[in-house]
């Protein structure tokens, strides 16, 4: 029996656990995953029944029926019950799994460990019930010495509790849903009684390599004579006998009689280093022998020889000054929670590299183990934050000397354990917990034990970016403006590098500004780059017969970031959750199910390894002048991995294509790129506004893509736009009484519109309060007057706003099969934000397909279009819009020269050419509808397409959570004019 009670105890952060090391046990070892016995208690001292049920392990009961009528629970800052720390609430599930364990009877004579990989919050041991151990850490293994309790070749009941709430969670209140339940594998494995406790691997770009070993004995007794320790580097060989090590280094020597300490060292010639570029991984094998040269025990590790440091106001990756293309990643799944296989981890790091990000934080605790090997294989640095969230009472707990171990034992277990990574570049003390003495003295630990690497809290510089004195080596803000970090960098104050540890929020359709701010970065020294808020919404798939997560049932339910039907992506609330943040948790860069957003696209271009510009600044004349320039972005790699096609792309011309031979370019340099006379040639008179791309593939297969995987579209302007034709003729136009336009392919017609779907920004924001203040969703137009001068129609109209009156005025010209619409809308001086000035009309059924001359394919706007190369694209109506899960404004076309809307078997379409570039949307839903649901299953699509065309559209921002749009992408007072016209096809 338990003497203390341990979820009440900030100072107990464990019991009988062992220390946490660098060895992976996880080869030879036993998996104790699978069907466990299981019983959900109302309270840890609730007694147990004869009723059991079975639970998936690893696997949060929260996310399956056997753990009813414990659900899922989403904050972000509070906690989801009312006790200050260290309190916990009398009311706590507590997970009781249980199964039968068959220690194999060759582990006779070894020591027996038990490591369970993660459980939420609070972990309890028993064998056969006898209590073993406590751990806590949500996000860390914790391991316990069964070997005198256990019986090999017999069976023991191993039962594993699982506390959900205890002091712990108040250093656990990280923006994600709250669980219970054991999230990561449960393994047995056995060692000699002499084993490896710990090796600690340094290995730097010039091929020094120090491994330092920490061996024990058994059962904590005296270490037996005569033992040694050998190494093998694949490539290298037996490093004992071949690699020249200084021998009084090579003898094992002790420092304790139950300690023992031994080095390898080398310096090798030849050594490929590690960069997330070229990850040139290597395998070590270390080996413990006896006394009579047997092996005892084993370590193997993939290392990298690399070197991190900072220089001045520059952090350094083997010397180079490198830009950090970061995302934020948090343990997620639509079906699991926390769980995630090894596959899906791989898939996941996959897709984060081939859009162009170079660096991970692991938000905000330590990813699971084979994540980090996964970073190490593919190539990616990572951030390693330490589990540490007090949001809710952070300034409280960051002085408080009863969790002063809990923070040491957090920092300091995360760095025993992937100290050997060479994707591991930062250390991290966790995240918005206020800064305190106990930060302090988790840094003094980490300084000590591994100077090798920096270490980050934002917290630290939160009040003084320019403080020196601080436990953060790297000035870390989150969601700082453009305008504050560049005038940091420019001020002659700025003593540390600085990088984003939070930017560009994704919630929804968002992103905006993140061209900006990579000019910023790119062109100003001091700035390195940041992590943008996150990597994926974390919508969870519900059933809507009972409410319930849908499990891993529900695989296949999904597809296009869309949930099936009978099912809908569940965000805070949908659970019955009380308190709690509502979508604040659907902020990702991809759909729950992984399809990436169209902000993906758009970090994919800023971050191309590939650039295009004009060697002079005259660019290309049809005579022939001109030439390219092409530029390798990369720090580390040239560009022979790499290859590429030319697209010629002319708006009245169509688009062809012809091979592209990339220059040898070194990391960092430019070269001439000839540009495709061939294409050139054949370009007819009349092409009209004429684009150049370059389409940068994989030229292999990469451990991260196919071979031929698009990384890259650069682009330049050949030949400008021609005026648009309006020849008028003498067809009628058709005016009602109440001057509105009449024509057989519109069902209504054009109108002016100020107002959107107010995105999560708009909300969040308060710009969507605003624009319902001043009455933008609920305009009423007021004709004026309808004016004739021959075939030639113009009509007034007046809107009234809480700003003052707008007026519109349209004139209709006819023009050979069609018309021609000349609008002018005049915005009092005190309408000052609106989401758009622009025309909104809706079309006949069945024009299903859209083809247009402008950005595309993916989703675009004006703060958010680098993603989006111009030319002629081609889509149905319903995959031009995006699902974010809360319903909003979304499907819009930045730049859009023209388009036409056609059946998708004969009949009549409609071709619109605009003015100039325009911002364009054509989807099944009105603003309204959307504005009215709060997930897509509440959405009805319309059959007659809505269609806006905006002579002017805000941008996005990201003012969910940081900076709103710049004010380039606002719409405010004035007199906006436009003009498109519209013809039968």
């Amino acid at each position: 029996m338990l003497l203390v009670r341990p979820w009440e105890s900030p100072e107990i952060t464990s019991w009988r656990r062992l220390p946490m090391h660098a060895v992976d046990r996880r080869r030879g070892s036993v998996s104790l995953d699978g069907e466990w016995r299981f019983q959900l208690l109302p309270a840890p001292d609730a007694p147990l029944s004869d009723s059991w049920s079975r639970l998936e392990v690893p696997g949060a009961w929260t996310m399956q029926d056997a753990g009813a009528p414990d659900l899922p629970h989403y904050t972000n800052v509070t906690m989801p019950w009312a006790h200050y720390p260290p309190a916990s609430p009398a009311d706590n599930p507590t997970g009781v799994h249980e199964r039968e364990v068959d220690i194999p009877a060759e582990w006779a004579g070894r020591r027996i460990v038990l490591q369970v990989g993660a459980a939420e919050s609070v972990l309890i041991v028993e064998i056969d019930g006898q209590a073993v151990g406590i751990g806590k850490d949500s996000h860390l293994a914790s391991e316990f010495d069964l070997t005198e309790v256990v019986r090999p070749g017999q069976r023991s009941i191993l039962r594993l509790t699982v506390v959900k709430w205890s002091d712990a969670t108040h250093v656990e209140d990280q923006d994600q849903w709250w669980h219970g339940g054991i999230t990561r594998s449960v393994l047995l494995y056995a060692t000699d009684p002499l084993h490896l406790a710990d090796v600690t691997v340094r290995a730097g770009q010039d091929g020094a390599l120090r491994v330092d070993c920490q061996v024990r004995g058994p059962s904590e007794g005296p270490l037996p004579e005569g033992w040694s320790i050998s190494g093998h580097l694949e490539g290298f060989g037996d490093l004992v006998q071949d690699a020249g090590f200084d021998a009084a280094n090579r003898a094992a020597y002790r420092v304790s009689d139950f300690l023992g300490e031994a080095r390898l060292s080398a310096t090798l010639s030849g050594v490929r280093p590690w960069s997330a570029e070229k990850p040139e991984l290597y395998g070590l094998t270390v080996r413990l022998h006896r006394a009579d040269g047997t092996v005892a025990d084993t370590s193997y590790h993939r290392i990298g020889f690399r070197d991190i440091e900072i220089r001045g106001r520059d952090l350094l990756v083997n010397g180079e000054r490198v830009f950090i293309r970061g995302v934020n990643r948090h343990d997620f799944h639509p079906l699991t929670g926390r769980t995630l296989r090894v596959e899906e981890m791989r898939a996941d790091l996959e897709t984060v590299k081939r859009f162009g990000f170079n660096a991970v934080r692991t938000s905000h605790y330590p990813g699971d183990p084979a994540l980090l090997d996964l970073a190490d294989e593919l190539g990616l640095y990572l951030v390693d934050e330490a589990d540490i969230e007090s949001h809710d009472h952070a300034h409280e707990i960051a002085d408080d000397p009863r969790y002063l171990s809990a923070f040491v034992d957090r920092v300091s277990r995360m760095v025993l354990r992937d100290k050997n990574h060479p994707s591991v570049i930062i250390w991290s003390l966790g995240n918005e917990s206020d800064y305190g003495a106990n930060h302090d003295a988790a840094a003094g630990w980490l300084r000590r034990h591994d100077p090798t690497r920096p270490l980050q809290y934002e917290g630290a510089a939160k009040t003084d970016w320019s403080s020196k004195d601080i436990a953060s080596d790297i000035l870390c803000p989150m969601y700082a403006s453009l305008d504050e970090i560049v005038a940091h960098a420019r001020s002659g104050t700025q003593t540390k590098p600085l990088i984003l540890c939070e930017y560009s929020h994704a919630m929804g359709n968002s992103n905006g500004t993140l061209a900006d701010h990579w000019q910023a970065i790119e062109s100003t020294p001091g700035l390195q780059g940041g992590f943008i808020w996150e990597l994926w919404d974390h919508g969870i798939l519900q059933r809507r017969s009972d409410g319930r997560p849908a499990g891993r049932a529900g695989a296949g339910a999904y597809a296009n970031g869309v949930a099936a039907e009978g099912y809908r992506w569940a965000y805070g609330g949908d659970f019955g959750d009380t308190p709690n943040d509502g979508a604040f948790c659907a902020d990702g860069l991809l759909f729950p199910d992984r399809t990436p957003k169209p902000a993906m696209y758009e970090h994919r271009e800023l971050a191309a390894p590939v650039r295009l510009s004009w060697l002079s600044a005259e660019g290309w004349a049809p005579a022939g002048g001109g030439a390219l320039k092409v530029h390798n972005h990369q720090h580390f790699r040239d560009l022979s991995w790499l290859t590429a096609e030319w697209q010629l792309s002319a708006e009245n011309a169509g688009t062809a294509t012809s091979p592209a031979t990339l220059p040898a370019v070194a990391p960092g340099g430019s070269a001439e790129l000839p540009l495709p006379h061939d294409l050139l040639a054949a370009l007819p008179e009349g092409s009209g506004e004429t684009w150049l791309t370059l389409r940068v593939t994989t030229r292999d297969d990469e451990v991260w893509a196919p071979r031929g995987t698009e990384l890259c579209t650069p682009q330049v302007r050949l030949r400008e736009r021609d005026p648009l034709d309006a020849t008028p003729s003498a067809g009628p136009v058709e005016i009602d009484e109440d001057g509105l336009l009449v024509h057989p392919l519109l069902t209504a017609p054009p109108v002016l519109s100020l107002w959107r779907a107010p995105t999560d920004n708009d909300l969040l924001g308060g710009t969507a309060d605003h624009w319902r203040t001043l009455g933008l969703d609920t305009l009423v137009r007021k004709p004026v007057s309808v004016t004739r001068d021959g075939h030639r129609v113009s009509v007034r109209s007046a809107y009234d706003t809480g700003a003052g009156t707008v007026l519109h005025e349209q004139v209709f010209t006819p023009v050979p099969d069609g018309f021609l619409v000349e609008e002018t809308a005049v915005l009092p001086e005190r309408l000052s934000d609106v989401a758009r000035v622009g025309s909104v009309f809706e079309t006949l059924s069945g024009l299903d397909l859209i083809e247009w001359y402008g950005h595309g394919p993916s989703e675009s706007y004006p703060d958010r279009s680098a993603g989006a190369a111009v030319g002629h694209h081609r889509a149905s109506v319903d995959a031009l819009f995006t699902p974010y899960l809360r319903p909003q404004e979304s499907g819009g076309r930045h730049g859009v020269r023209g388009f036409s809307l056609t059946a998708s078997e004969a009949g009549p379409g409609l071709v619109v050419r605009l003015d100039s570039p325009r911002q364009v949307s054509v989807v099944r839903h009105r603003a309204h509808d959307l504005d009215a649901a709060q997930h897509h299953d509440e959405l009805t699509p319309r059959a007659c397409p809505v269609v806006h065309i905006d002579a002017a559209h805000r941008g996005l921002g990201t003012a969910s959570c940081g900076p709103d749009t710049l004010p380039a992408y606002l719409v405010g007072a004035g007199t906006y004019r436009w003009s498109w016209t519209l013809r039968v096809l």
